[in-house]
């Protein structure tokens, strides 16, 4: 049985199955997807970029990035319809984050890790050693 929450769009309260907004903002979507996708199967389209999608069809930036991160809008289908990576800035056409960012997070984790160790070895307390007197 699904639970009570807010819709992430309205903040309508609704009974949450699968999706995370309620079902007059669900239908919103699917007709803002209807309006991309008719516009993109034209021939003349099929290059559009993210920018001519949203002035001819005026749907939202984030409508279409949804889209296209969830499968809806592939890719291999329409080439120029990239979004921009969430911590640079560049264009991307999958995952969150450009080859150089994805690349230069796996460097900062590997230093971090190293300096980690290296902080632990060094902070290691040294062995303490007591002797009793027995008289």
């Amino acid at each position: 049985m699904g639970e009570l929450a807010n819709c992430s769009r309205c903040g309508t309260v609704f009974v949450k199955t699968a999706r995370d907004i309620c079902p007059s903002c669900y239908k919103e979507e699917e007709q803002a997807f209807q309006v991309v996708y008719r516009f993109l199967r034209k021939r003349e389209n099929r290059e559009a970029t993210m920018n001519e999608i949203i002035k001819a069809t005026g749907v939202e930036e984030a409508l279409i990035i949804k889209f296209v991160k969830t499968g809806r809008l592939r890719t291999s289908e329409f080439p120029k319809l990239a979004y921009p990576c969430e911590r640079c800035g560049v264009a991307i056409v999958r995952g969150r984050f450009c080859a150089s960012c994805i690349e230069q997070l796996k460097n900062d984790l590997k230093h971090h890790e190293s300096h980690k160790q290296s902080d632990s070895a060094a902070n290691k307390p040294e062995a303490v050693y007591y002797s009793f007197d027995y008289e």
